[in-house]
């Protein structure tokens, strides 16, 4: 099974794409340089080229004929929309998880590394743990349709905000991903589910902050 450190170059370069147009670094009506983003990434158009269709079929950006594309309008919906799919795909992956009998010591062997020794940690080495747990949830529900669906929406650590902020997020999803492997290791997989569910909800405002209220929500 394919595990998500060795995913496409498209998936990766789709990732981060996603993750830098949810956090707003690249607003509506910007454009993308299909050209630009392969140098930058040190890779050839093709994968990029990939990704961009893969995020005009999510809404995320337009293609424009031998121009690269432009970035659509998103709105506070657009990104409830997206964590709330997550959210419920997240949650059954971790009950499946759990009822399978996941192994979650070396998982956890790492976070609690990364607990007791956060300052000493990159931003990297987070990323990678981050997306090394999620994954293996995933491969270990043992649903190939679960896991496509949810690689496809994935877009690493769900971070905006100052560098206080970020680091902020960081921690809180160390002590939620602690929460959720321990309630796998036990079995509880109603727990794990509630978890996971936090976990998402409160990646979701993370991304939300980035995005101004309407009136609507005001009131």
């Amino acid at each position: 099974m394919e595990q998500l450190s060795m995913m496409p170059a498209r998936v990766r370069i789709a990732s981060e794409l996603r993750k830098a147009i949810y956090a707003g670094e690249f607003k509506s009506g910007d454009e993308l340089s299909l050209t630009e983003v392969a140098e930058k990434l040190g890779i050839s158009r093709t994968p990029v080229r990939e990704a961009f269709q893969e995020l005009e079929a999510e809404g995320l950006i337009t293609l424009r004929m031998n121009r690269g594309a432009v970035v659509n309008t998103i709105d506070r919906k657009f990104i409830r929309d997206t964590f709330e799919m997550r959210r419920l795909l997240e949650a059954e992956a971790v009950i499946r998880a759990a009822k399978n009998g996941m192994e979650t010591e070396s998982l956890l062997q790492r976070l609690y590394h990364l607990r007791d020794h956060f300052a000493e940690v990159s931003r990297k080495d987070y990323e990678k743990l981050n997306q090394d747990i999620h994954s293996a949830i995933w491969d270990a529900a043992d649903n190939q349709r679960l896991r496509k669906y949810l690689l496809e929406m994935w877009n690493g650590p769900s971070v905006a905000g100052s560098p206080e902020e970020i680091l902020e997020h960081y921690r809180n999803s160390t002590f939620e991903h602690i929460s959720i492997l321990q309630f796998i290791r036990d079995g509880m997989a109603a727990e794990a589910r509630q978890a996971m569910e936090l976990h998402i909800t409160r990646s979701m405002a993370n991304m939300l902050r980035c995005y101004p209220e309407t009136e609507e929500e005001k009131e």
